[in-house]
Order: C-alpha cells, then sequence, then structure tokens
C-alpha cells in the first residue's frame, strides 16, 4: 500500500495492512478484521487510539478486563500490558492508530488506564475522518484533524473541556501569509506552529474562525488555482500535479473535482479551440 513511507503489508490476505504515514505524530496505522486472533499480553512504546467497527473487543489493561464496542473510542497507554480477543462469533474489524508519546505526554498514562474508552460520538468521527486522509497527500488535512482529535483527547483525560476559540485576527492572518509564501513547499502544520509560536490546535481553530475554514482546505484551495494557471498553460496534468504541491495526479485529481466539478485534462481542453480564436 502506498501512503508516505509504507512501512509494511501483511501478505495474510486482504484484511490486514500496515502503514506509516508522513504525518507527525503518527507511528502507524493498522487496518484489520480478524474472526479468532487473540493478542497476547504485550505492550507498546507509543498510544493506540482504536476504533471497533463491527464485532466487540474485549481485552486487559492493568488487571481490569475491559470492552471495545463500535460505538466507543478507546485509547491505550504507552508501556502499560494489555492482551485482546474477540468477543463476538462473526470477528471483528479495526482500526488503529499508533500516537507517538509526544502527542499527548506520558503524564496522563494513569488517566488512561482508569479510563480507557469514550463513548464520544464527536470523538469517534474525528478519529473516522483522520483515517479517512491518511492515504497519502493530505498531510496538512491530517495534521489539522490529528491537532483536533488530540484536543479532545487532552479533555476526556484531563477532564477539563479544550478553550473555546478566540478571535485572534493577527494570528490567523500571520499563519495565511505563511501558507501564501509555501503553497507548494513542504511545510507542515508543526513546521507552521513553531515558527507562530502557537500550539497546532490553536492554529487549526484561529483560523477556521477568522476565514470560515480551515487552514487545509484554504491551502488547497490555493493549490487548486495555481494548477488551474499551469493546466491553462498547457503543462500536463503530470507534471502539474507536483508543480502545484500535489503528491501526485491521483491526489490533484480529486481535489480538483471537488471543488472544480471536472478533472484537470477537461478543465485544460475546455477553452476554444485554436481554429475558432483566429481572426
Amino acid at each position: 500500500m502506498r501512503a508516505g513511507g509504507v512501512l509494511y503489508v501483511l501478505d495474510v490476505g486482504p484484511d490486514i495492512a500496515a502503514w506509516r504515514p508522513a504525518v507527525p505524530g503518527i507511528v502507524e496505522v493498522l487496518h484489520a478484521r480478524f474472526t479468532d486472533h487473540a493478542y497476547p499480553a504485550h505492550t507498546h512504546d507509543a498510544w493506540t487510539l482504536l476504533l471497533v467497527d463491527t464485532g466487540t473487543v474485549t481485552y486487559g489493561l492493568d488487571h481490569r478486563e475491559h470492552g471495545a464496542p463500535p460505538a466507543s473510542v478507546t485509547l491505550l497507554p504507552p508501556h502499560v500490558p494489555h492482551d485482546g480477543r474477540n468477543a463476538t462469533a462473526e470477528g471483528f474489524r479495526k482500526r488503529v492508530l499508533y500516537l507517538d508519546t509526544s502527542v499527548l505526554g506520558t503524564d496522563l498514562v494513569g488517566a488512561a488506564v482508569d479510563h480507557p474508552a469514550f463513548a464520544d460520538p464527536a470523538l469517534r468521527s474525528r478519529v473516522h475522518r483522520l483515517h479517512g486522509v491518511l492515504h497519502g497527500g493530505d498531510e496538512w488535512e491530517a495534521e489539522s484533524r490529528l491537532a483536533l482529535v488530540r484536543d479532545r483527547l487532552r479533555a476526556h483525560l484531563t477532564r477539563r473541556p479544550p478553550p473555546p476559540a478566540t478571535a485572534e485576527p493577527n494570528l490567523a492572518h500571520a499563519l495565511r501569509d505563511l501558507l501564501d509564501a509555501h503553497v507548494t513547499d513542504t511545510l507542515t502544520l508543526a513546521d507552521a506552529a513553531t515558527r507562530l509560536s502557537a500550539a497546532p490546535e490553536r492554529l487549526v481553530r484561529t483560523f477556521t474562525r477568522e476565514f470560515g475554514l480551515p487552514p487545509h482546505r484554504y491551502l488547497t484551495g490555493r493549490r487548486v488555482d495555481l494548477a488551474r494557471r499551469l493546466l491553462l498553460d498547457g503543462l500536463p496534468p503530470a507534471l502539474v500535479a507536483p508543480a502545484a504541491g500535489f503528491y501526485d495526479q491521483s491526489h490533484l485529481t480529486r481535489h480538483f473535482r471537488r471543488m472544480l466539478g471536472t478533472a484537470p485534462g477537461a478543465y485544460a481542453r475546455s477553452g476554444p479551440s485554436r481554429a475558432s480564436r483566429r481572426p
């Protein structure tokens, strides 16, 4: 499977795949379906963020039994032993993000041991959407979504709601200026946060409040605008994609269709013919 840098794809059938996306903070992604596999007790050096899509998983964590049904989000802390097994006859399908300890820190391990599961539809939706953009090319969106997932996880673990987005027009405009200066570069949200001395989730919330759309969507729009100009200059779509900051031609086509309702090649051919432009 191609996604940023591939970690591995397990050759045991179509139901297990794992990869390492080019997204800071995400160590590994795992999608799997099992019918009779049981995990023995083990630990990870990363946070384990689990969605169960079908079936139910039961697991032991710190000598206590828990369940992970499809409606919940499960967060297992690093360095704490846990196991896992199928709890239904039809097996289970799961999606897992392994998050670097820098994402949540280790000060929240105890809180996660005490309360590893969250019945939070908004959080589950955020994690689901994050999985949807981890196949390469949408790193800015993935970073933005990870920042909001982290924000909500910390709120659960600390039992303090995240602060509401406040009006910070200077910070929002500084981020927009930075994006405008790096439309085709490999600038990341983490880079922007460092340059502007602001937490990533603060940048996302402030920008969205000020301009009415999240920064990753603004950046994609700028890249599509550049792609339009390059296409009308006669550059073929395969060359337009990297020149406009897209991962590859399919990445360009997906966003181009979403914004303009047509493919890049069709857009380039849509103008009047040369013959009709002659006097």
